[in-house]
């Protein structure tokens, strides 16, 4: 079931989304992405740049905030825009927490047929609470 665009009242609060990173994700998602940066999948390299061991690439956070706002949205949504900052990071062991909330929605009618947009804010924190990923996103919704 997809968000209808004119029945939603804006803001609304997205479910929590929680999603457990060990060491075996963090490598996976880094070679599938073809990002062989070294604190992605050597702990000895992360240790030596001062972490405490591997963490998630960009694009695993990217497709985290995706997620969190495509599950809420249903699967005739789609991202049109991003902007993130990464502020902290990820590492194999954490759990990334994904909080969301619509902060807007607005029609673009600059293009035919108009689309239906919500803006959303997204933050990605780890199992203690400090923020790792804020991000600032836009949905298209299908026409009601």
């Amino acid at each position: 079931m997809s968000v209808q665009w004119d029945q939603l009242a804006v803001p609304v609060e997205l479910p929590v989304v929680l999603d457990d990173i060990d060491y075996q994700r963090v490598v996976m998602n880094s070679g599938a992405t073809w990002d062989y940066f070294p604190g992605h999948f050597d702990p000895g390299y992360a240790y030596n740049q001062g972490h405490p061991t591997i963490f998630v690439n960009t694009m695993h956070l990217a497709g985290f905030a995706d997620r969190i706002a495509t599950d809420w949205a249903g699967p005739d949504s789609r991202v049109i825009r991003r902007a993130m900052r990464l502020v902290a990071p990820i590492y194999a062991g954490d759990t990334m927490v994904g909080r969301g909330r619509v902060v807007a929605k607005r029609t673009d009618a600059g293009v035919d047929p108009p689309r239906h947009l919500v803006d959303l804010q997204i933050e990605v924190s780890n199992q203690r609470g400090e923020l790792c990923c804020p991000v600032e996103l836009t949905l298209q919704l299908p026409p009601s």
